[in-house]
């Protein structure tokens, strides 16, 4: 792992000292986006996004783009827009700054923008993973899966509940 960054940094270095058009081929989105300057995501051949690390972080055009770009990946929960929200097929309603986009069927949110909130949504501790300066917590939210990375230290036991909230700024809506 440590051999990766250090290449990864040498790479980027040439590249930059050398001021030429390089073409860099990756699996690997860390990769992609700690040295690209520009980044065409690909599926089966066919282009899906072509952008800035950060506009394609940001502003990704489809599922699969949001899901490949961001380590660990985008939550994706199922369901459907409805009056007061996101409906969840369990009934839980996730908040949205716009309720007019009627054809989403999935409602993505990066595990970094959860946030813990006491009268936010209530999910279930399956697996948490302190990592000294952040911790991960792998929840269900009512039937689907849902990762959040925090700040805080949290003291919470698998199978107890904490309630998050998502950053409302920054919610993805996808429609199939």
């Amino acid at each position: 792992a440590k051999l990766r960054v250090q290449m990864r940094s040498e790479i980027k270095e040439l590249h930059q000292r050398l001021k030429t058009t390089t073409i860099y081929v990756t699996h690997d989105q860390v990769e992609a986006m700690t040295m690209a300057d520009k980044i065409v995501v690909m599926k089966d051949g066919i282009i899906e996004q072509i952008g800035t690390p950060l506009d394609l972080y940001d502003r990704p055009q489809n599922t699969f783009v949001a899901g490949f770009i961001g380590s660990p990946s985008m939550n994706f929960i199922s369901g459907a827009m409805s009056a007061d929200g996101f409906r969840t097929p369990d009934g839980i309603v996730l908040p949205v700054t716009d309720k007019s986009f009627a054809a989403a069927s999935t409602y993505g949110i990066r595990p970094e923008h959860l946030h813990l909130d006491p009268e936010g949504i209530e999910i279930e501790v399956i697996v948490l993973e302190p990592t000294g300066s952040e911790t991960q917590v792998i929840g269900r939210l009512g039937n689907q899966s849902i990762n959040g990375i925090f700040r805080e230290r949290i003291s919470a036991a698998p199978g107890s509940k904490i309630r998050v909230a998502p950053d409302l700024a920054v919610v993805h809506l996808f429609d199939k």
